[in-house]
């Protein structure tokens, strides 16, 4: 019986977690609907077309073509003068320019082409000697810090589990890291799941035995 009903929950607790987050994500885009004139919601011209007067997901295709209008408007000169007066005015605010700052630098490093956030996927010795984790190299350390150093140092992140989006920033010596030959997709798998999930490409190294 306890074997059936934790089957049935490895079924449905995903699924339902997965509809609640896709469905939070729709409700915030609808929202967005919000900021059109009166005459232009989709309650008043969905009617016309002999269509319901709300549509789920109408939010959804709303924002993207707000993000496609914006990426359009600030690839050009005009546009990236204009973000950069933006950035300028916001820098200008307190708190504000604190936290915007602060999102932007990561913002651009994740998601810019030109971005280093977790190059690859490593082994390191953390929280003390002997006890190995996965960490994600993020570059190298800032020209500063490598003069005070005795040695090649690598930057790392080092994720909490369950939750990935927090973790430690570490600078360590390259030689005590050891590279993993998985994909730095399947090792966020691997310690969201706290290792439960065993990527296809099995750990390259056998921690030195």
């Amino acid at each position: 019986m306890k074997k059936y009903l934790m089957t049935g929950l490895l079924v449905w607790v995903p699924l339902a977690i997965t509809v609640w987050v896709i469905s939070a994500v729709v409700g915030v885009m609808d929202g967005l609907l919000r900021i059109l004139p009166d005459d232009w919601r989709p309650e008043i011209w969905l009617p016309l077309l002999h269509l319901p007067k709300s549509l789920p997901g109408l939010g959804v295709l709303f924002a993207l073509l707000i993000v496609l209008i914006t990426g359009i408007l600030a690839a050009n000169f005009l546009g990236r003068q204009l973000l950069f007066f933006w950035d300028k005015l916001l820098g200008y605010i307190p708190v504000v320019r604190t936290i915007y700052s602060s999102v932007k630098q990561v913002s651009d490093t994740l998601l810019s082409d030109s971005g280093n956030a977790f190059k690859t996927a490593v082994l390191v010795q953390y929280p003390r000697a002997g006890v190995w984790t996965v960490a994600f190299q993020t570059g190298k350390p800032a020209v500063d810090i490598a003069d005070q150093l005795s040695g090649e140092h690598i930057s790392v992140f080092v994720p909490t589990t369950p939750n990935p989006t927090s973790g430690f920033f570490l600078i360590v010596l390259k030689s005590d890291t050891k590279p993993l030959s998985m994909s730095v997709d399947e090792a966020l798998k691997y310690v969201v799941s706290m290792g439960v999930v065993v990527p296809k490409t099995a750990l390259s190294l056998s921690l030195g035995q």
